[in-house]
């Protein structure tokens, strides 16, 4: 979606992962044993939902 020339970065950022979320959400899932949440076609809003699961599993783990 443009706006004037210019994109519409919540536009973006709602369509897919951040490279940041990317390189995160790949940590995560070798950390936690689970390389298949790692995918690279991820939207934004799906990223951040894994990021979220791992790291509380990862937390959990790391409580015991």
């Amino acid at each position: 979606m443009q706006i004037q020339g210019k994109y519409d970065a919540r536009f973006v950022l709602g369509e897919q992962m951040t490279r940041a979320q990317g390189l995160k959400l790949k940590r995560l899932s070798e950390e936690a044993y689970q390389p298949r949440q790692y995918a690279r076609d991820l939207s934004f809003s799906e990223a951040a939902r894994r990021i979220q699961a791992l790291e509380a599993e990862i937390e959990l783990a790391n409580s015991f």
